[in-house]
């Protein structure tokens, strides 16, 4: 069945999944699977058991998966991190997808997570294709206005060029930039990860394996989020 989806909304399911009764059972759990990994414990065989006492959904365990992470790979990636007045007149690179599907989700009302290693993820995420929605242009623009008022040097995006419709989002990128005279460049490679694993220049991605890296990195999507006064779906798993 084709993908007609208009938002990167919420899931009918959420309502209940991340309401206020369940938020216990899931920081207990995002607890549980960081104290676990922070052990060895593999993460498919520690998250069924985390989600199994806890009596999880698949989606609630997907949430617990993406917000948790060891003491030492949140020390770690917090060491990296670089404030915001330290962006000043810099170089970005841009993890395309990554942080354009969270502030869609944000924008579209979806839930959007607050991890352990602070940074806020989506539960969207791309799978192989990826759809232009309502809040795509919304996203982008908010991001012309973060990264202008943060005086960045240049944006230099990245898309996976293997995902399918990955040539359109890079256009619309590079319309928003010419429309507003904005020193971006954005490519299609064929995978993201490794060049900003190997960064030099400043990172923005929430992405756990790129983070892991030790790259230098700004925390953006949370950064745009709260910038706003437009509500945010947050949900605090960061403790």
């Amino acid at each position: 069945m084709p993908d007609t989806r208009r938002h990167r909304g919420p899931d009918p399911r959420d309502g209940e999944a991340f309401g206020p009764p369940s938020l216990a059972a899931l920081r207990a759990a995002v607890s549980d699977l960081s104290w676990l990994l922070g052990r060895g414990y593999a993460p498919v065989s520690a998250l069924k058991l985390v989600g199994d006492r806890w009596s999880l959904t698949e989606r609630q365990r997907m949430a617990v998966r993406r917000s948790a992470c060891s003491d030492e790979a949140r020390a770690r990636r917090l060491a990296c991190q670089v404030a915001t007045a330290a962006v000043d007149g810099r170089e970005l690179w841009i993890d395309g997808f990554n942080v354009v599907t969270t502030l869609e989700a944000w924008l579209g009302g979806g839930v959007v997570l607050h991890c352990r290693d602070g940074t806020y993820r989506d539960l969207a995420g791309v799978h192989g294709t990826y759809r232009r929605v309502v809040e795509t242009l919304p996203a982008l623009e908010t991001l012309a206005a973060v990264l202008g008022e943060l005086r960045v040097r240049h944006a230099r995006w990245f898309f996976d060029r293997p995902v399918s419709n990955s040539g359109r989002i890079r256009a619309l990128v590079q319309q928003t930039a010419a429309e507003r005279s904005l020193d971006w460049s954005a490519e299609l490679v064929d995978n993201p990860d490794p060049i900003l694993k190997r960064s030099v220049e400043l990172v923005a991605t929430a992405d756990s394996a790129i983070l892991d890296a030790g790259p230098p990195w700004f925390n953006l999507a949370r950064h745009a989020i709260e910038r706003t006064s437009v509500g945010a779906r947050v949900i605090d798993l960061s403790d």
